[in-house]
């Protein structure tokens, strides 16, 4: 009797795995906006911006408050994204220069290496590289073994035309080139009396189709081709928009309904557009039918463009694109798992770019590469806990080594509700987020032993990443 009951045990649990096996493997579609900032979404708390499709997303999935790009400037999240790894472990730490930004430069052999600086900076300064180099395993690179197709539809940003997508992985590309921004958002996305034979050229892998389409419904459109080719076959998909970002550019009809509210109108329509583009999109998993099998994330690439609250607003917090405050870096980050994650569900842990790459491999059941540190986490376990379960983390790091904003170089680490700002040129500025979310109280002097406490740590992790830090200008001129 017991060998009986033994072998109807195996049976059952050969039959159960079997069904799991042949179970039809997740989809993922990646919606990557670029200079979107916290406050920009209807569901982040915004009165001014039209979002019903991305609010759709936090309705039946999953809002993180906490969440941060891995860079104030795009190129080194976008390197974040791809890699589960922070800036300054892969090198790119500022935001990419295209090829008709580098004058006479052209393609060099390989990245500069010579650390820059004039005689009016203190210090000398990594250089930025033209590329992410090849040896790096994008998410497309690390889900071929698990028979994924991929596709990048959009704003690359890293490097020149040996490193688009199809040289990092991707099986198609619609749009992603050496642009940090389009030459146009309007059909044929191009200038045709520009200087430089790129620009004039348009968009590479997006030519013109529709004049007068506007660049993100194009996009979504590029998006909803590729979700219908591959509807029965498992796929990633990153749709990553040029919008945001200047130039700000919009549909005049659309623009024309913010006009009476305040704010920028143009910038409102363009993220509307975004909106629009996520309608498509949803709309085209739940026609096929694969919303069951297709985790949905939405995010951006670094903070909202606030420049005296034009073209955004991301009060309450501090400063804006490019800085080391909260407006930089704090971005919207949602995530939609249809009979996995509890709809309307809000999980205020600390999260980062560095972790989609990892929620991706484990969702996906595909091995993270053995042979690198992946900084970022997996979210997978926290999801489905609607928010329960710790991250096994309590601290995140950025990396910015260069000149964009006084007072300089900076490099930040936040340990739980602390935060540090490190800059290189000897200030320091120390904040407890929980308490003091606008960044308005610099608690600096009244902490020196948690100032030196953190500046240690985020040191020791700097090292250990064998990031590239600034260094002492010879030829510094004191004035």
């Amino acid at each position: 009797m017991k060998l009986h009951l033994t072998l109807l045990c195996l049976l059952l649990t050969f039959a159960v795995n079997s069904v799991r096996a042949d179970e039809p493997k997740l989809n993922f579609v990646l919606i990557f906006v670029d200079d979107m900032g916290w406050m920009d979404l209807s569901c982040q708390g915004s009165d001014y911006y039209k979002t019903p499709n991305v609010d759709r997303l936090a309705t039946e999935g999953m809002r993180f408050t906490n969440a941060y790009a891995a860079c104030a400037v795009c190129s080194p999240t976008r390197a974040a994204v791809q890699t589960g790894r922070y800036p300054g472990r892969v090198g790119v730490t500022d935001w990419i220069r295209s090829l008709f930004q580098r004058g006479d430069i052209g393609t060099p052999e390989q990245n500069p290496t010579e650390y820059v600086g004039g005689k009016n900076n203190k210090l000398l300064c990594p250089p930025n590289p033209f590329w992410m180099e090849h040896e790096e395993i994008t998410i497309a690179e690390a889900l071929q073994g698990g028979g994924y197709k991929s596709a990048y539809i959009g704003k690359w940003h890293l490097g020149d035309e040996a490193w688009f997508p199809p040289g990092q992985g991707y099986d198609e590309n619609r749009g992603g080139c050496d642009y940090g921004q389009p030459p146009s958002y309007f059909d044929p996305f191009s200038q045709p009396k520009h200087r430089h034979p790129t620009i004039r050229a348009g968009i590479a892998g997006l030519p013109g189709r529709k004049p007068g389409q506007y660049l993100t419904h194009r996009e979504a459109e590029e998006a909803v081709q590729l979700i219908t080719k591959w509807k029965d076959e498992p796929f990633f998909l990153q749709l990553s928009h040029y919008a945001v970002h200047t130039p700000i550019q919009a549909i005049p009809e659309v623009a024309a309904k913010y006009a009476a509210e305040g704010g920028n109108p143009k910038y409102a329509a363009m993220v509307e557009s975004v909106d629009d583009s996520t309608r498509d999109v949803l709309k085209t998993i739940d026609d096929l039918g694969l919303a069951e099998r297709t985790v949905v994330i939405f995010t951006s690439d670094n903070g909202g463009l606030d420049n005296n609250n034009n073209p955004t607003d991301n009060a309450p917090l501090r400063s804006g694109k490019g800085y080391p405050h909260e407006g930089g870096i704090r971005v919207p980050f949602i995530v939609r798992w249809p009979g996995v994650l509890t709809p309307g569900s809000v999980s205020d842990q600390p999260v980062c770019s560095i972790d989609i790459f990892p929620t991706i491999m484990e969702a996906a059941g595909v091995d993270m590469p053995a042979d690198r540190e992946i900084d970022g986490l997996s979210l997978v376990n926290h999801m489905k806990s609607a928010g329960e379960s710790p991250l096994d983390r309590d601290e995140l790091i950025w990396h910015f080594p260069h000149y964009r904003h006084v007072p300089g170089p900076y490099s930040i680490i936040r340990k739980g509700d602390w935060k540090l700002i490190h800059f290189y040129e000897g200030i320091q500025e120390l904040y407890n987020l929980k308490d003091d979310l606008s960044e308005g109280k610099n608690l600096v002097e009244a902490m020196p032993d948690k100032v030196k406490e953190l500046e240690e740590r985020l040191m020791v992790r700097l090292k250990e990443m064998k990031a590239k830090l600034p260094t002492p200008n010879p030829a510094y001129v004191v004035k």
